[in-house]
């Protein structure tokens, strides 16, 4: 399979459509043979009351690009992904600007794959430190 950095992002931003990632303003910027780096703005929308990113929000932006680069694994017409477990250890605290969550693939195996998805801000000082688990599923008939 030849690895097409431009189309990937494509059709990732794609696929977040009229979905929380498009809530979230989620944007998929870069892509290799083993990692998919996605941003999201840091504003009022997604802090806490503390006026900080919410944990939940850096969670949500983990899974979505976890999850996303694991269906760069899979076969769409047969499979598909399921997010399984996910934790999550946040360490600095970031009140605006953006934050960037790269996944790198730890294991791929035919039914699980799992992710470290680093989310740093704009200094590149980590932000929180998540670990992501999915299912590769048989696609179900419709």
């Amino acid at each position: 399979m030849s690895f097409d950095k431009d189309k990937i992002l494509k059709q990732c931003n794609a696929f977040s459509k009229n979905t929380l990632m498009e809530t979230l303003e989620i944007e998929f910027i870069d892509a290799g043979e083993d990692f998919l780096v996605a941003r999201m703005p840091v504003n009022s929308r997604i802090h806490q009351p503390m006026g900080l990113l919410h944990g939940g929000a850096s969670v949500a932006l983990a899974e979505s690009v976890g999850s996303a680069a694991s269906m760069l694994f899979i076969n769409h017409e047969v499979s598909e992904i399921r997010g399984i477990e996910i934790s999550a250890n946040h360490l600095k605290a970031v009140k605006e600007g953006f934050v960037i969550g790269t996944a790198k693939n730890i294991h791929k195996g035919s039914s699980i794959h799992l992710w470290e998805i680093k989310i740093t801000d704009e200094e590149n000082n980590l932000i929180s430190l998540c670990k992501l688990t999915n299912m590769v599923l048989p696609r179900k008939k419709v």
